[in-house]
């Protein structure tokens, strides 16, 4: 099979309205591998492209698997490993397990949160085709742009870049591999 000889078609836009727009009529459309680009975090724009987000959901796990580890290793340790009958106390006290469970649950979120965002973002990204447009310097400062890739199953380079057209962006480019 061969390699598409060019990443996809990239259309600027000047408004971020514009952009989630565009990105709406190209889900609706039919595309499927597209990403956007801003200067700023846009609200409803990852929705617009049809993206989910399973962080909060991986962070949930992480945290629950912190919580029952902590709880396991305390009752393990206290009960089985190294019991000691300290003041007549049963060895399962579960109020004393409370803090440390807590700091566990509060850990395996955040170290699940940070794994996670960097894995499913992508990141560390050093060179993306997105670079070699010389216009795509703008998105850090003030242009928004909408990218369809090659290799999406709808992505035929004419009829793309028609319809990319019919949604009057500032200019339309070819990004190459």
């Amino acid at each position: 099979m061969n390699e598409p000889k060019i990443f996809g078609i990239a259309a600027e836009f000047e408004t971020h309205e514009q952009l989630i727009r565009a990105a709406e009529n190209a889900y609706a459309h039919g595309f499927r591998k597209m990403d956007a680009y801003a200067p700023f975090p846009v609200e409803g724009l990852a929705e617009a492209l049809g993206k989910k987000n399973r962080l909060p959901l991986l962070v949930l796990c992480g945290g629950v698997v912190g919580g029952l580890g902590g709880y396991f290793m305390e009752w393990f340790a206290n009960v089985i490993s190294y019991p000691i009958n300290i003041g007549g106390r049963p060895l399962h006290s579960w109020p004393a397990f409370i803090p440390i469970t807590f700091e566990l649950t509060v850990l395996g979120a955040a170290l699940t949160a940070f794994v996670f965002s960097l894995g499913l973002s992508g990141l560390p990204k050093p060179y993306h085709p997105m670079f070699n447009l010389p216009e795509f310097e703008r998105a850090s400062q003030d242009r928004f742009f909408l990218c369809i890739e090659a290799d999406d199953k709808r992505f035929e380079e004419e009829s793309t870049r028609q319809f990319l057209e019919s949604l009057a962006p500032l200019r339309i480019a070819e990004v190459p591999q």
